[in-house]
């Protein structure tokens, strides 16, 4: 399953939910998410914890968007839009965490 992302971890429980509740899968992390993929985030921690079960990729053209592309934990895989094209067309089904 994908399970996508785009609420900041800052402002909303949406990769928190997420975290607790699926059991695995790839997450995609867009729009305001992509806060959570940078290194020095309130979150990291529990993305890092996370990685064991699920792949963790964001949306490049988002982080880079909020100048954050220096910034990319190591082990989350960058992805274009071609690449969430290809996520979702790899998965069954997909999760939009709101």
């Amino acid at each position: 399953m994908l399970h996508i992302i785009n609420k900041s971890p800052l402002t909303s429980v949406s990769l928190d939910s997420c975290l607790n509740t699926a059991t695995g899968g790839d997450i995609l992390l867009i729009e305001d998410a992509v806060y959570a993929a940078t290194r020095g985030n309130a979150g990291e921690t529990k993305l890092r914890a996370a990685m064991g079960r699920f792949k963790v990729h964001v949306l490049m053209p988002d982080l880079e968007a909020r100048g954050l592309g220096d910034r990319l934990i190591e082990g989350v895989s960058p992805v274009d839009y071609g690449g969430f094209v290809d996520l979702t067309s790899s998965n069954k089904t997909c999760q939009s965490w709101l």
